[in-house]
């Protein structure tokens, strides 16, 4: 095998393909990247068998081939190489692969190709396309509300529901629930629901900021795999099997209070109010006044931590119903508001035990629910 690229476009895919890297696996050959021609291209490609990255570079290829070398190894060497072209060689029967750039060289032991997990064929199932901006923040104001513990393992996902011509994602731990409905170009043949882990979500989201042509998501018959095709990337992730819970139910249909506030006025207010509630079991209340007259309506955010501490906060709010108090985790309060692009948040809630409903204005295609913390007041 002898290959040719730049410097900065190996660097660029080996830190794509290195999110699917095994830290901690049985099969040696997963802390491997898989290195080989493919049309013309080079391919770069990893697993922790649930996901499975790949990647394709522009190179100039002399001779065809295939290896896979330690993937820490040779990115954290890339990295440091001047940014020049670089060839990779692999002599015939050998697993060593050569490497030259500029005036430095090095050689890699590596393992055969044949060893390394194949990437799994997704076909048959369901196949849209999709708007990768609008994908980006569907899946950046789910994805943070799913489980990251492994007790109910399908809240480790979102669910993801297609259905004529609109993809439905939601998440939830158990104590919060995000909702994102992304309008499709076309419709699906079949209604189908499937169960993405959230971490594959994450690193897809990592890679779509620079996308700009649409992105396609298929599945296989058995309802087992999702691939996400990007431009020059693919990734392929096994999808969790199980029911995700009802989650209509969750979102209440009427309110007794609502209150409009600008989101950065919210957020940083809420930032501040959870230096002390650290302390304060991650507490922040929340207490929504009507206005009167001329007088704006307002929310006044507070923390306290017993012996140590307390603050509050005032903001402008248009409030519509009655007054109410309530309180949060002020981490989840700060998650949905960091989540949303700026602008203006209703929140909706019938009262201290009540859900808090979260619903930027303008925008019918998101919802946010926040479960309430019981307080002394």
């Amino acid at each position: 095998m002898k290959i040719t690229c730049t410097q900065e476009a190996l660097a660029r895919g080996l830190g794509i393909v290195g999110r699917a890297v095994a830290s901690r696996s049985p099969l040696p050959i997963t802390s491997n990247v898989l290195i080989a021609s493919d049309e013309g291209r080079l391919k770069l490609s990893a697993t922790n068998l649930e996901i499975t990255m790949s990647c394709w570079i522009d190179a100039q290829i002399d001779e065809e081939g295939a290896i896979t070398v330690p993937a820490r190894l040779l990115s954290d060497f890339v990295n440091t190489l001047p940014n020049d072209r670089i060839s990779l060689t692999v002599p015939p029967r050998s697993r060593q692969v050569r490497l030259a750039c500029a005036r430095n060289e090095a050689s890699i032991g590596g393992l055969d190709a044949d060893d390394f997990p194949p990437a799994p064929v997704v076909q048959d199932g369901v196949s849209v396309q999709l708007d990768p901006k609008g994908l980006r923040q569907a899946v950046a104001q789910t994805v943070f509300a799913a489980a990251t513990d492994d007790s109910r393992p399908v809240l480790t996902g979102v669910d993801t529901k297609f259905e004529d011509r609109m993809l439905t994602l939601a998440a939830s731990d158990g104590f919060r629930l995000s909702v994102y409905k992304l309008p499709l170009e076309e419709a699906v043949s079949e209604m189908t629901e499937i169960v993405v882990p959230g971490r594959a979500l994450g690193e897809l989201n990592r890679l779509l900021s620079e996308e700009e042509d649409p992105i396609t998501l298929r599945t296989n018959a058995a309802k087992t795999q999702v691939l996400f095709r990007l431009k020059n990337t693919e990734m392929i992730a096994q999808l969790i099997q199980g029911t995700f819970p009802n989650f209509g139910q969750l979102i209440p249909a009427s309110y007794s209070s609502k209150a409009v506030a600008e989101v950065g006025e919210f957020l940083r207010e809420t930032r501040i109010a959870s230096v002390f509630a650290r302390d304060g079991s991650g507490i922040v209340r929340l207490v929504v006044t009507p206005g009167e007259g001329v007088t704006p309506g307002k929310i006044v955010i507070s923390a306290r931590a017993e012996e140590i501490g307390d603050n509050e906060g005032t903001l402008d709010a248009a409030v519509e119903g009655e007054g109410v108090k309530i309180a949060f985790n002020g981490k989840y309060l700060q998650d949905v508001l960091q989540a949303l692009d700026g602008g203006q948040l209703a929140m909706e809630t019938s009262g201290p035990s009540s859900q808090g409903v979260f619903k930027p204005v303008g925008d019918d295609n998101y919802v946010h629910v926040i479960m309430p913390m019981f307080v002394q007041w």
